[in-house]
């Protein structure tokens, strides 16, 4: 095969999929239609929206998504990759409480205006006023992260409510951006950061495969590898699959 053979799409969308149909019916649509495009990878549905990456041939993926777009009324804005060979072995169609759990009521709403294009998100993290906070869990940051992020050193995702908690005073940390893999953690917790009273917060919009996506790797502030989770492991600052992942601390 060659490099081109398979291309990765990963894409989430927080928007109320219990008002167009159940999420069992859902389900079931999503399945077949994967099957009948040759797309295998998971999809994770719950109230709040659907958190995805997928595998498949260009054509299938683009229509794939085109049609799930009109499935869920909501645009899909993926970050896109290729391979050799595709990361992911089956199909798996989750329904699960929330697509990203964080365990916290958050209004999402909070979120609007933090958002960073990738594009813009060097002088952010370059500023000495803003605490660079990696949203991902300790065996994702030391994978790879940004230049001046800190780790909060977290086995789960629900774990850093309480670091924010015990280290960062919105009083004294005026400014905060944030990122993770591909967005989604972030969506949640920028808002949540905005409930506490944070008010300057900056999210990576797209995440980090979005920045190595459109970011030349000469000017990016990316250093090692980004972990994800399929059996690639992690991609290089290319989106390039690279081995270098540790994964002792997986949860």
């Amino acid at each position: 095969m060659d490099q081109e053979s398979w291309k990765i799409a990963a894409f989430y969308r927080f928007s109320d999929l219990g008002s167009h149909e159940s999420l069992d019916g859902l389900r079931t649509r999503i399945r077949l239609e994967m099957v009948e495009r040759g797309i295998v990878g998971t999809v994770i549905l719950a109230d709040e929206g659907i958190n995805s990456t997928i595998s498949g041939r260009d054509a299938a993926i683009d229509g794939f998504l085109m049609w799930l777009s009109e499935a869920i009324g909501a645009e899909l804005k993926p970050k896109l990759s290729h391979a050799a060979e595709s990361p992911f072995r089956k199909i798996d169609v989750k329904i699960k409480p929330e697509i990203v759990t964080l365990k916290r009521e958050v209004d999402i709403s909070l979120g609007a205006g933090t958002h960073v294009l990738p594009k813009d998100w060097n002088r952010i993290i370059s500023d000495p006023e803003v605490v660079v906070l990696d949203t991902r869990n300790d065996y994702e940051f030391r994978t790879g992260t940004f230049d001046r992020a800190i780790n909060p050193e977290t086995e789960k995702f629900s774990d850093l409510p309480d670091y924010v908690e015990r280290n960062l005073d919105p009083a004294k940390h005026k400014k905060v951006a944030m990122f993770c893999t591909g967005g989604i953690r972030c969506e949640k917790f920028a808002p949540y950061m905005r409930s506490l009273g944070f008010e300057s917060v900056f999210q990576l919009e797209g995440g980090i495969l979005k920045y190595l996506e459109e970011v030349p790797k000469a000017d990016q502030l990316w250093r090692g590898d980004c972990y994800v989770f399929d059996t690639r492991v992690s991609v290089d600052a290319e989106l390039r699959p690279a081995e270098s992942a540790d994964l002792s601390q997986q949860d």
